[in-house]
């Protein structure tokens, strides 16, 4: 709990409005990719072909699409960052790995990379100041 600390009182002083801005794109991405999923939700399935047979793939496709949608709102607003991010990590590296497994795309791969960098980025940074955590944090 301390190390949590003193990374929050870290970020609060090192933020930036650009890397909130950079927060918020990453939660309207995932909101975003979360409907998409539900709205085509073949091409979901398409994707999990290669993980098809083994146990539990249909759990980890009804999984998906709420945690993208559910885990964006709340990263947009910053309210439990850091736990909406970790929820999302075993999904990026699942879409890492669909790109070794099946067919290869390299688009969807840096854009998984890309996303799963930011995730992690922000598992350690937190919200930053200007987040409904912080505000939360500060009305007490």
């Amino acid at each position: 709990m301390g190390v949590v600390k003193s990374l929050n009182k870290w970020a609060n002083a090192h933020t930036y409005y650009p890397l909130d801005l950079l927060r918020i794109a990453l939660g309207v991405f995932l909101f975003i990719k979360g409907t998409s999923f539900i709205a085509n939700s073949e091409n979901l399935i398409a994707l999990f072909k290669p993980f098809q047979n083994f146990a539990g793939a249909m759990l980890v496709i009804h999984y998906v699409a709420p945690a993208h949608m559910l885990g964006g709102i709340l990263i947009t607003f910053g309210l439990l960052t850091r736990w909406s991010v970790l929820a999302q990590l075993p999904i990026l590296i699942g879409a890492i790995l669909i790109n070794f497994i099946g067919e290869m795309n390299t688009t969807n791969l840096i854009l998984s990379v890309t996303v799963f960098l930011l995730c992690l980025f922000f598992l350690i940074y937190g919200s930053g100041k200007h987040s409904a955590d912080y505000y939360f944090k500060m009305e007490k």
